[in-house]
């Protein structure tokens, strides 16, 4: 399949440099249209196939957590090195599943830009645009973090209006955004080093938790499982960034210090991790002192909004951790009970990365005129304050 593309590719260039803007070669001018999305940012294949009437068309995913779990965690090499075996098949898959003929019924191209893993990027950047180049499609450069930003408003039943106030925590990223609409954001808070993800796996790898199967597992979604049985209260762990003033007002977060106590406490209690109960008690504490850290920084970001005259309409909370149920129990208190604004987020299976998210911001970034040259390349880091600048 990519012989092909490429020998469209070469066939079309000479036409293709003598546009300026390369992508907008075949204007599309039919409602609804149809968009499909490619996403390989990090450790999972995904590609589906949306249309702008918000219904998912089709979605196809390979995963790769048994090619990970031997490390402990993502390998960059080995991820790309899967997503090169495996997105034209992905691809077909999901072409298959919905019965479409990609040249006659796909009207858009979107695809992950960044930010993620530069290697993966690469992957699917340069499949998708060689797909969008040979076939004449409108190119969507789509940011990893909006698309999960924006999933809420394909998956409630009807979009979630804007502004609305987001947290997108996942494996790579901890951010607290005001949506003022597609495209503009303002950040409000990040982490100052790892992300929420990352301390959730770095403390299942610390207990030796095999990880979760299957999609939406891994060592994050496994120490969640053996938290929920452990008593939150067992042992105390100071809660990040509330022993100096200015840093505890900041709407930034923090989580190595987290993963710092938690083995300080292991160590100077001289702790049995071969015991289940330790353990339970361990995950549970951890996870209830990072829940109290976000909800924390959220009730600031809910005071800045305030103060400012932003009303919102929701609490979109998005990416991988967003899955975690008890995450989302207490956020839901925060939003309904203090702010009188829903708690929304994406179903499960949707939270993590996959197609349909890209394929979904790109139906929104193309509805409003937002297409990208062919010659776009991939940014490992794109902060989402930049976009519509």
């Amino acid at each position: 399949m990519m012989l092909i593309i490429l020998k469209h590719v070469r066939n079309n260039i000479y036409r293709l440099r003598r546009s300026r803007n390369y992508s907008i070669l075949s204007p599309v001018t039919k409602s609804p249209f149809t968009v499909l999305g490619i996403e390989t940012s990090c450790d999972d294949t995904g590609v589906a196939i949306v249309n702008s009437d918000r219904q998912i068309i089709s979605e196809a995913i390979h995963l790769q957590q048994q090619l990970h779990e031997p490390y402990g965690g993502v390998v960059p090499n080995l991820a790309m090195s899967s997503h090169q075996q495996h997105l034209p098949l992905v691809i077909r898959e999901a072409l298959d599943k919905a019965n479409l003929d990609i040249a006659r019924d796909i009207d858009v191209v979107a695809v992950t830009r960044g930010p993620g893993l530069p290697a993966c990027l690469g992957n699917g950047l340069s499949a998708g645009k060689a797909l969008a180049a040979a076939l004449r499609k409108p190119l969507i450069g789509v940011h990893h973090m909006e698309a999960h930003a924006l999933t809420a408003r394909l998956t409630q039943p009807t979009p979630v209006p804007f502004p609305f106030l987001t947290l997108l925590i996942s494996g790579g990223h901890t951010l607290i955004l005001v949506a003022h609409g597609v495209n503009h954001y303002t950040q409000l808070g990040t982490t100052v080093d790892d992300s929420i993800g990352e301390a959730y796996d770095k403390i299942s790898r610390l207990l030796k938790l095999p990880w979760l199967k299957g999609r939406g597992g891994g060592p994050g979604a496994a120490l969640e499982r053996v938290a929920e049985k452990g008593d939150p209260k067992k042992y105390k762990v100071p809660i990040p960034m509330t022993k100096d003033k200015h840093r505890k007002e900041a709407m930034d977060l923090s989580f190595s210090g987290l993963k710092t106590s938690i083995s300080t406490l292991i160590k100077n209690n001289d702790l049995d991790l071969d015991d289940e109960i330790v353990k339970r008690d361990l995950a549970s504490v951890f996870q209830k002192t990072a829940i109290t850290h976000l909800t924390d920084k959220l009730e600031l970001a809910f005071r800045w909004c305030r103060e400012k005259d932003i009303t919102l309409t929701a609490l979109v909370v998005s990416g991988g951790v967003a899955s975690n149920k008890s995450i989302r129990s207490s956020l839901e208190s925060l939003a309904t009970e203090r702010y009188n604004i829903p708690l929304i987020c994406p179903p499960p299976h949707l939270c993590t990365d996959n197609g349909v998210m890209v394929a979904w911001a790109g139906v929104e970034r193309f509805r409003i005129g937002l297409v990208d040259e062919y010659i776009i390349d991939h940014l490992p880091r794109w902060p989402i304050t930049t976009l519509g600048s």
